[in-house]
């Protein structure tokens, strides 16, 4: 943008707009119980318009929170799509499915804007995400278009002491990425003053030492002030010398919402802001250079009701449109939540047309017999090989090759942009997915243990959201791979968990939980050429195990998602099982031969109900054998649905064997004494087939 020939008059006319667009709702729609939640920007437009018109490179994308109106309004959101947004209409963003001021806004003329977290800090590691993003497409696919682009994340100076971040701080500034933190200092996270966010209450003066970082602090409600400090911020990031922080001193004229009255805030404080308003001060700027030029105050004065009555007009107009907007079809609702065969206008690979093509689903077998994890490095050197697009990073994935050894010699094959490490932060590993998702890649972080991902739960509920709440405009297709479960030789609380069942409930994942090399290969690839986010987990106790050893499948094998393998054949029991709870099924049914038919799900999201219905009405008995604990554990949701659709084909209660109540011990014993073992299991089979 030049920044010389600004037009003045259509930043004034944004900043009225977003002005007058929250006096309507704040006077009329909210009270009118037209629009549920009002966030007011009135305080905060001025920065916010500047920089949306500043972003102009097609590659540029922003995060947002809930005061970013203002911004969204800069970078072509319609007004008629806010009013939309507020009022749950179709036409807004989220066509209803999202609180009004979550937006998102798929790439038009330029700019695109992320879909918006409701957590507070959630937006910041999906920017930093896009951040490096930009320098793969540039550096790695080589494509210069990309060259010059850059990601800013925006939020209040509340938002400054949460996880996310300060994981994306550390991220951009280690990687020196094209990024820059606008954070807006209003002096106050809803009723808490800056200074119990950060020391001081200046995030500025405290990162003074920050390395690879150029901070800025301005005044957002003065006009030029605001205006210089943007452009030196924006030239510095453009320029290829990292990062920049931003701090834009603010004021916030209205509550935090609507209810909010402010009662926390000194009378003195009040005036004080007042006479801060970036309205006022645009006005006067615009008198003093109107004077300049030679026009009387009167022709001044006219010019700006002329433009308020603009604002007006359009404001009426919008109010029309999006009060004649359908409110959305509720036989839709539950669309979307996985890729249903229409391509998201952003994110992922197909909008990139350069999603590969599913394989084979008949395994060819050939070799000797592989480990699960040699399955799984097999599996992602072939698709390394064949996607210039798909990166695997996580803690020690490099040169260490992972503490597990999945990644072992893959970044000297494929080069540390590709390979890499992380710091040692989940919601980091996590978060950044998502914007290099977005941006068109193939994110596949590891994650060393299951309990280790705990950090990152907030952006694992964001991921898998994320396509349902902004109606297919975007999705984040992401593979996270996770070691999880016992050991062969001992467990613990901190690296023995599964916790299947916690993510069955974070809605959008799919989730895979191979037993043996074969499936581990074939649902690996599927999800790796698949369009939704997906869980991969990989048992530690089957990595190198006899029980997990299979022939490699081949190149192009694709295990769908949602087929149970059945194991054995028996016409008193159907016994249903995963992960390393398979081998020791497999071992306790031998004493009841012919009697008992072993299904492993292989998935968890999607489940194959069918083969599960069927095979208990042929067998009248059921068992479900799983290592996850027994409260809300997967083996209730099964168990759930065959007492509602199997019900009178039942000849007895159908059981579970699951772990109490308990973490997994580290003492063997104490283990063992909790663990499903094959004479348990044997025990429990024995009791059905007597009931």
């Amino acid at each position: 943008m030049d920044f010389t020939n600004i037009d003045w008059l259509k930043i004034t006319r944004l900043v009225l707009l977003s002005r007058e667009l929250d006096r309507l709702e704040v006077e009329q729609l909210t009270p009118q119980g037209k629009v549920k939640y009002q966030f007011s920007a009135s305080g905060h437009e001025l920065t916010q318009v500047l920089l949306g018109q500043a972003l102009t490179h097609p590659h540029d994308a922003a995060t947002i929170y809930y005061r970013s109106r203002p911004f969204m309004l800069s970078c072509g959101l319609s007004v008629t799509e806010a009013l939309q947004a507020g009022m749950a209409r179709m036409g807004s963003p989220s066509a209803g499915r999202d609180v009004g001021v979550m937006y998102n806004l798929p790439r038009r003329d330029g700019l695109t804007v992320l879909p918006a977290s409701g957590d507070v800090g959630a937006q910041y590691t999906p920017a930093v995400g896009w951040a490096q993003a930009i320098t793969y497409h540039e550096r790695v696919l080589r494509e210069t278009d990309w060259s010059g682009a850059m990601a800013v994340a925006m939020g209040g100076e509340g938002s400054i002491a949460a996880n996310g971040f300060w994981a994306a701080l550390n991220i951009a500034t280690t990687l020196c990425l094209p990024m820059m933190f606008l954070i807006e200092d209003n002096a106050y996270g809803l009723s808490v003053p800056a200074g119990i966010q950060t020391p001081g209450g200046e995030i500025t003066a405290n990162l003074s030492g920050f390395k690879n970082l150029y901070i800025i602090d301005c005044d957002g409600t003065n006009p030029l002030t605001a205006l210089e400090l943007i452009q030196t911020a924006l030239e510095h990031v453009r320029a290829g010398l990292g990062p920049c922080l931003v701090r834009s001193q603010v004021v916030r004229l209205t509550g935090h919402t609507f209810v909010d009255d402010q009662a926390y805030k000194p009378a003195e404080v009040q005036l004080a802001e007042a006479e801060r308003d970036p309205v006022k001060q645009l006005r006067e700027f615009l008198r003093a250079e109107g004077l300049k030029q030679g026009h009387t105050d009167e022709q001044i004065q006219a010019e700006w009701d002329q433009l308020v009555e603009q604002v007006k007009t359009e404001l009426d107009a919008a109010l029309t449109a999006a009060e004649a907007s359908p409110e959305p079809e509720p036989s839709q609702v539950t669309q979307h939540l996985f890729f249903e065969g229409l391509a998201p206008k952003q994110g992922g690979l197909r909008p990139e047309n350069a999603l590969p093509a599913l394989g084979s689903n008949t395994p060819q077998p050939s070799g000797p017999r592989i480990n699960l994890i040699d399955a799984v490095r097999r599996t992602l050197e072939t698709e390394l090989a064949l996607n210039p697009r798909m990166l695997v990073f996580g803690e020690d994935v490099g040169l260490k090759g992972g503490v597990h050894g999945a990644t072992l010699d893959m970044q000297t094959h494929f080069g540390p942009a590709r390979v890499f490490d992380t710091s040692l932060s989940e919601d980091g590993i996590i978060g950044r997915s998502v914007g290099m998702a977005l941006a068109g890649l193939l994110p596949v972080p590891e994650i060393q243990f299951r309990k280790y991902a705990d950090p990152a739960h907030e952006q694992i509920n964001d991921i898998g959201t994320l396509r349902w709440r902004t109606a297919n405009n975007f999705a984040a297709p992401v593979v996270v791979r996770i070691p999880v479960g016992f050991g062969k030789k001992t467990g613990d609380p901190w690296h023995s968990v599964t916790g299947e069942a916690v993510y069955a409930h974070s809605l959008g994942w799919r989730i895979a939980f191979p037993s043996n090399a074969e499936d581990a290969v074939g649902l690996l690839r599927t999800a790796l050429r698949g369009e939704d986010p997906t869980f991969f987990f990989e048992h530690r106790a089957l990595l190198d195990t006899v029980e997990g050893r299979r022939p490699y499948p081949g190149d192009d094998y694709c295990l769908p998602f949602g087929k149970a393998a059945r194991l054995t054949d028996g016409d008193e029991l159907t016994l249903v099982t995963w992960g390393a709870m398979v081998s020791r099924c497999l071992e306790a049914q031998r004493s009841f031969p012919g009697r008992v038919t072993v299904i492993d799900l292989r998935t968890i999201i999607p489940w194959d109900q069918e083969a599960v219905l069927e095979s208990t009405r042929q067998t009248g008995k059921v068992l479900i054998v799983h290592e996850d604990t027994q409260t809300a554990g997967f083996a209730g949701e099964i168990m759930a649905v065959l007492s509602s659709q199997a019900f009178t084909d039942l000849d007895a209660p159908p059981d579970r064997l699951a772990i109490p109540d308990v973490p997994v011990p580290y003492n063997i014993r104490l283990m063992d004494a909790v663990l499903p073992t094959v004479e348990r299991i044997r025990g429990r089979i024995e009791a059905l087939l007597a009931y």
